[in-house]
């Protein structure tokens, strides 16, 4: 056992970033490096997971200062699952940016911010220190906030705009937050920070500080009725932008919020009450945002949106069976989202446009590629035995032991609501005669790239749409998986003992 590969991870995605940016006008080796560095990071990444599955919770203490004083790295298995889905994610976009991302944007920078990011979801992950999970997510906001704003065009200057406000607002809260958590208990090590927030005799200032986290992360993982920035950011950057934030942004801060509500702050009946409410018109709000739009992206924005709800849904019912089943949706919301906008990215570089209704004929021209697009399309819908399918019948079943009857509602409500729309969005894309839009059917850029960029295009989505399959028809493996994680969640004394070497 390698105590140091908890940080490996960091190393290589810092690595990355410098080495690109040394090649800053080197476009053609920033491809190659890209791509060969997040085939060596997801090797990394498949390490530090079998490594944190046989011998359990690792941690590595910064300058050797013990905790709670230093700062701590802590790989659970819960970090080193998303870690890893972080390493596959980031395999599949890169491949996929250096084959759809035009050359001039690729020379302001892309693949080094591109890596920084990593870098920051990584470190949020793998952080056992409150105030340093802030440092690492204003990491993740700078470089976020480039790679929206990289081609400078109007919708993407509006869309940097509202996503940097509210997020800034939400590192505010965050911030306000740690401080009066740190004024309560003068400690921001979070393994440290379990034991010492039960002892706070004032349960009023604890728990008015838990709703200040709920408010910060609330906003970052565009819970409701904090989610506006998100469908008037997401849908504006390349494709290749769009799927790393839908795939994993909104997933740190749900990462975040499981961790402090598991770890650092008990849920009170209030507390869950608010929870589970949040989640439900996430459920309700995210779903009607999608009935009502044409275009692809806002369609699978809004979706992004909707799907936070389950996995909030999980939290606020607080037993081990919903956790899991939150964590498994998690799981599969990361790969498939992220699949999801590539495939909205290749739909747009062969018939130029975004809106459905303005689109066809795509099955009849492209029927191979439209079978692979399907594996993604309607997996999000959870059509048995699909990979969103089994974590939501989790939900539905310790909703209905729990009595949490407006849950299940909330589910079925919005999983009727993403079937119609991505029913109606395949009508519309796929079946749909385009005679009468014949330009489209001969928009020249996808027929015109060379073959290694239709392969850096495609492939990604295949490799994803594999791992998609293995969800569902593998299902009980990765139940297996989510079960670990929530019963480490919920009975986190080895993530304690680890960290405070008791």
């Amino acid at each position: 056992m390698i105590p140091q590969i908890v940080i490996y991870p960091l190393i290589v995605q810092m690595l990355l970033a410098i080495i690109l940016m040394a090649l800053w006008s080197r476009i053609n080796w920033q491809r190659i490096i890209s791509i060969s560095g997040s085939i060596l990071n997801l090797g990394v990444a498949v390490w530090l997971f079998i490594s944190v599955w046989n011998d359990g919770t690792l941690t590595i203490q910064a300058g050797n200062w013990e905790a709670p004083f230093g700062i701590t790295f802590v790989a659970d298995t819960f970090a080193a699952t998303l870690v890893l889905l972080t390493a596959i994610a980031g395999l599949a976009v890169s491949s996929f940016s250096a084959g759809s991302v035009i050359k001039p944007r690729l020379k302001f920078g892309f693949f080094p911010i591109f890596h920084f990011l990593l870098l920051g979801l990584n470190g949020a992950f793998l952080t056992g220190d409150i105030f340093n999970l802030y440092v690492w997510f204003e990491i993740i906001i700078i470089t976020s906030f480039v790679l929206l704003t990289i081609g400078g065009e109007k919708a993407q200057l509006e869309g940097a705009v509202k996503y940097f406000t509210l997020n800034i607002l939400a590192s505010i809260v965050f911030l306000t937050a740690i401080a009066v958590l740190y004024g309560l208990t003068g400690s921001l090590n979070m393994a440290d920070l379990a034991s010492k927030v039960a002892e706070v005799e004032n349960r009023t200032l604890v728990q008015v500080n838990a709703l200040l986290f709920l408010v910060g992360f609330g906003i970052k993982s565009a819970l409701f009725p904090l989610y506006f920035w998100l469908p008037a950011s997401y849908h504006t950057p390349p494709s290749a932008v769009s799927a790393i934030f839908g795939g994993l942004l909104t997933k740190v801060g749900v990462y975040a919020l499981v961790r402090v509500f598991t770890l650092i702050f008990e849920i009170d009946p209030f507390l869950e009450n608010v929870l589970l409410a949040v989640a439900v018109l996430t459920l309700f709000s995210g779903a009607v945002g999608a009935i009502v739009q044409n275009n692809i992206r806002k369609i699978f924005s809004y979706l992004v949106i909707c799907h936070i709800g389950y996995m909030i849904a999980g939290l606020g019912m607080m037993t081990e069976m919903a956790i899991a089943g939150a964590v498994f949706y998690l799981i599969h919301d990361i790969l498939v989202k992220t699949n999801l906008f590539m495939v909205s990215g290749v739909i747009y570089k062969i018939k130029a446009n975004h809106n459905i209704r303005k689109l066809g004929d795509f099955y009849a021209d492209h029927p191979k590629m439209s079978l692979l697009f399907a594996i993604p399309i309607f997996s999000l819908v959870g059509i048995p035995p699909l990979s969103g399918f089994w974590p939501k019948l989790s939900l539905v079943g310790e909703g209905w032991s729990t009595g949490n009857y407006m849950v299940i509602v909330g589910i079925l409500f919005a999983s009727f609501v993403t079937l119609f729309v991505i029913v109606k969005m395949w009508g519309e894309v796929f079946w749909k005669s385009g005679e009468k839009l014949p330009q489209l059917r001969n928009f020249p850029y996808f027929k015109n790239l060379s073959k290694v960029k239709k392969v850096q295009m495609v492939a990604p989505i295949i490799m994803l749409s594999f791992i998609s399959l293995y969800l569902g028809f593998g299902a009980e493996n990765i139940q297996t998986l989510a079960n670990r994680i929530a019963f480490e969640l919920l009975d986190n004394q080895e993530y304690i003992n680890a960290v405070l070497r008791k």
